[in-house]
């Protein structure tokens, strides 16, 4: 059997990594049990293929929608009046955006489950379908309950979609590229917000505007509909159904460089951790394996960490801005507030490319740890200079006011402070969440995680407009800035290291608490072994 380049180090008695040879012979005997194919090289895994840029950015348009549908209703809210056949009010205003998160959460919750069973490609193709409906729904209507409804079944849409996506992408990608790759979801949902911004503006003072900015949603979602046909299911997928030819082919168009001997090897060890979860599945209900994954201290940590990001991530109050910030601006008085929060929404989509090109070099732990004391700065600044904002009229923001346009700019600096940090770190770390579980659970894992980021959604779209009003703006921001404040501790002592290691290793990382030393240590080492064999 030839010689191929695999990570060169295997796992001792106790759990150490340990120099192997380079040999196809030794690879196969170092190798057993172990349960994720990343830590076997591919030859030109690390080059960046036409075929996975196509299939990487049709599926992002998942998140691309995720991001639009999420960032239209902020236009939409300023531009409706009485189109419904009255004046919305805040309350109103609320029930039409948490209607898009109750749809999300129910298809969060059910995505992960539903795509272990019939595929992640089609359940992407279901989501499709949501949004179509749910966006022909909404732009047909002017009936409120009508509108309301629409954007819950968009909703079920956006849930299953910010689910499955990150963990389609995740399976389909070269292992060394997979961070990166599925660093593109978020950019594109960061595009998607910016796009929908864009559109608000051009519609602002067009009668019906908003049911074009809604409409209009309905175009990508039926572009990747008909992408669905030439796009590949997962090779995992493919394998639990017992395609085996069809998970080689995908294989083989996933590492077009490396050797048969390397593709084998990864698909031998892909075939042992789905008879892993084939054989678990059979024996077990799932409430069981539900109950289990809790009661296992490997799987339960991994939960924690999750969901504790995914909650931290949307109670800092980030979309407060992406549903509401139009409304927020309008009510600061300026002219255009759909414009202005482009400029949001803009630096939310830059500071995710910097992400992009950064999140794989610094470390996530790293890079949460710079820039989540950054969302706090931001946000105690707001709530600051909003203090000083709207001392005229008595610490509210009341509409048509003439307020400071200094004191209105240096709400609008803090604003894109806030966003800069968030979208360095918070905005793409917590959909890294599939690494984090094994392929029995992964599916279980994800959908409890992006669970948790829609009940947490729903909670700040459904009161922010409320505590607004009660606690005012410098109130409200500081409640923010507090809580951020707690996810910064949370990072610090429960979220471990996972840059470059495999899926196995995060396993060990987990094993006796969450692994915060253990997990900085097996990435030294491994960097050390890595530039051991370069040497040689």
């Amino acid at each position: 059997m030839a010689d191929i380049k695999p990570v060169p180090y295997a796992y001792d008695s106790k759990n150490i990594p340990v120099h192997i040879e380079h040999s196809a012979s030794d690879l196969e005997k170092a190798y057993v049990g172990v349960l994720d194919e990343s830590q076997i090289h591919a030859e030109g895994e690390e080059k960046t293929t036409a075929y996975i840029w196509c299939l990487t950015l049709a599926a992002a348009i998942s998140g691309l929608l995720f991001g639009y549908d999420t960032g239209v209703v902020s236009g939409a809210l300023v531009t409706i009046g009485t189109d419904l056949g009255r004046e919305l009010k805040n309350f109103d205003k609320e029930m039409i955006t948490s209607a898009l998160t109750i749809g999300a959460f129910i298809g969060g919750l059910s995505g992960g489950v539903i795509s272990d069973r019939i595929g992640r490609k089609w359940t992407l193709a279901v989501a499709d379908v949501f949004f179509i409906v749910g966006a022909v729904m909404q732009a047909a209507t002017n009936i409120f309950g009508v509108l309301v409804a629409g954007r819950f079944v968009m909703g079920l849409g956006v849930g299953s979609a910010s689910c499955v996506t990150p963990l389609y992408l995740g399976e389909l990608a070269p292992t060394r590229q997979r961070g990166r790759l599925v660093t593109i979801n978020s950019l594109a949902i960061t595009g998607g917000q910016v796009v929908a911004y864009g559109i608000g503006a051009g519609f602002a003072h067009v009668h019906y505007g908003w049911k074009w900015m809604i409409g209009l949603g309905a175009v990508p979602s039926a572009i990747q509909l008909c992408a669905m046909h030439w796009l590949p299911e997962s090779p995992r997928i493919l394998v639990r159904w017992g395609k085996h030819e069809e998970a080689n082919a995908v294989m083989k168009k996933i590492y077009p460089f490396a050797p048969t001997e390397q593709i084998n090897l990864k698909l031998h060890l892909i075939h042992k951790t789905v008879d892993d979860a084939l054989a678990l599945s059979n024996r077990t209900t799932f409430w069981q394996r539900l109950k289990g994954m809790m009661a296992d201290g490997v799987n339960r940590r991994a939960v924690i960490v999750t969901a504790g990001l995914m909650a931290f991530q949307q109670l800092s109050g980030f979309n407060s801005l992406m549903y509401y910030s139009a409304t927020l601006f309008k009510m600061t008085g300026f002219d255009n507030p759909t414009a202005v929060g482009l400029i949001v929404s803009g630096t939310n989509f830059a500071m995710t490319v910097v992400a992009f090109q950064w999140i794989d070099k610094i470390g996530r732990r790293r890079i949460m740890l710079w820039t989540t004391p950054g969302m706090v700065i931001g946000l105690v600044l707001a709530a600051v200079f909003f203090h000083y904002l709207t001392i005229p009229t008595g610490g509210e923001l009341v509409e048509g006011t003439k307020y400071s346009t200094t004191w209105a700019g240096l709400v609008l600096f803090s604003m894109v402070f806030y966003v800069a940090s968030y979208a360095t770190g918070l905005g793409n770390v917590p959909w890294q969440q599939a690494e984090l579980f094994d392929l029995q659970v992964r599916g279980m894992g994800t959908s409890i995680g992006t669970a948790t980021c829609w009940a947490a959604n729903f909670l700040i779209a459904a009161t922010y407009l409320s505590l607004l009003e009660h606690a005012g703006p410098s109130g409200t921001f500081g409640v923010y800035a507090g809580i951020c404040f707690l996810g910064v501790l949370f990072v610090a002592f429960f979220f471990p290291e996972t840059t470059g290691l495999s899926l196995e290793e995060t396993k060990l990382i987990f094993e006796e608490d969450f692994g915060i030393k253990k997990s900085l240590r097996l990435r030294e080492e491994k960097k050390k072994a890595q530039a051991l064999t370069a040497g040689q």
